[in-house]
């Protein structure tokens, strides 16, 4: 059970208002948040509206009275761990003190009441009742973390899979490239393998790269080199980065960069790295034929860089979690495209230590995305 109200409940339970008033003087300096009902019924209604550290009843009470109100709290699944203090102004024989702790009391105390008494009694309980929620808090968060380490480590292990299978198949064809060479020793047999095997190397190495930067921004060991550069320039150098993907599926790609020069401090290679990869996603992503767009403008002291497409579009449920690492990983078997799907948490990450911010602007599914990149001149 959690309150909303960060003070212990104190609930005080008396026909009389005058005894109410008096109740409430003796408990002021506790440190809680007083409720005070005339009788059982009333009192039963709050309990189902409040968390409550302990209840004062008073015994004798028209109707109800302190007894059955009791029985009915030790009923109650929300109230059945309440103490209960029970007051009365009348004889304490044994057979009313028993009836008292076989009701669920922790305690009897006679009228008039011992200020001290009764509030050093109180405080026991309020200490427990706070200590209680400080290891409840505890414990939700425990869970919390739970959930997300087991998360976390669900991703690593789709990820380890993803990372094998990206590993193997190029290592197998290049093993396979020997193979023929050693079987076909002649110049044709040799150019075509080589060929493929620089390929494959190149896109080996393109993994370890991301994989190392990622370890190295996660270390705290990248450092930007920030220069002033020209960001028309720099566009058009990531432009050149992924000419090869939009070339390769017939893509158009449409331009709007502003015409006056825009100048800006930054790590001229990690944000072109940035473009870049959002560009090659974008082909990626794309059907043959289709559309990508780059525009960048600037926008009083930074610059704001858009990367379109008419591809295949991001899943709603998708959307929350693209920047996260390892979390566009699919373990099905129909994942079409190359990569570990790291991409966007490393272009995320790059984005931030240039101080500037990424988004998805917007996507659906068969219409695209947007891709929205601000960083300070």
């Amino acid at each position: 059970m959690t309150s909303a109200n960060p003070l212990p409940n104190c609930l005080l339970v008396d026909d009389l208002e005058e005894n109410l008033l008096a109740l409430e003087a003796l408990m002021g300096d506790q440190g809680v948040s007083i409720i005070k009902a005339r009788s059982g019924e009333e009192a039963l209604e709050l309990l189902l509206q409040h968390d409550v550290a302990l209840a004062l009843l008073d015994v004798q009470m028209p109707g109800m009275d302190g007894f059955e109100l009791a029985e009915f709290m030790r009923a109650s699944e929300r109230a059945r761990d309440v103490p209960i203090i029970f007051l009365t102004a009348g004889s304490a024989d044994q057979q009313r003190r028993f009836r008292g702790y076989e009701a669920g009391a922790v305690d009897f105390l006679q009228k008039p009441i011992e200020a001290d008494i009764l509030r050093s009694k109180a405080r026991i309980f309020f200490d427990l009742y706070r200590q209680r929620q400080k290891i409840g808090a505890q414990r939700d968060a425990l869970e919390e973390l739970t959930g997300v380490l087991q998360t976390a480590d669900r991703r690593k292990n789709e990820f380890l899979a993803v990372l094998a299978h990206e590993l193997r198949n190029p290592i197998m064809a290049m093993g396979a490239g020997l193979h023929l060479m050693e079987r076909r020793p002649d110049l044709e047999t040799a150019t075509m393998v080589r060929g493929q095997m620089s390929k494959y190397v190149r896109h080996l190495g393109s993994l370890v790269e991301d994989l190392l930067d990622i370890a190295r921004i996660d270390q705290g060991k990248i450092a930007l080199k920030k220069e002033r550069l020209l960001l028309q320039d720099l566009l058009s150098f990531a432009v050149e980065g992924s000419r090869h993907h939009i070339d390769a599926a017939s893509h158009e790609l449409i331009q709007h960069v502003a015409p006056k020069p825009i100048w800006l401090e930054a790590d001229h290679a990690r944000l072109a790295q940035v473009v870049g990869n959002l560009l090659t996603n974008a082909a990626k992503y794309t059907p043959a034929g289709g559309e990508i767009r780059l525009s960048a403008r600037r926008e009083e002291d930074q610059v704001r860089i858009e990367v379109a497409d008419t591809g295949v579009g991001i899943p709603a449920e998708m959307q929350a979690r693209i920047f996260d690492l390892f979390a566009q990983i699919d373990g099905s078997n129909q994942r079409t495209q190359e990569g570990l799907g790291i991409g966007l948490a490393l272009v995320k990450q790059l984005v931030e230590l240039h101080g500037g911010t990424i988004a998805l602007k917007r996507s659906a599914p068969g219409e695209g995305s947007v891709f929205e990149v601000v960083v300070p001149l």
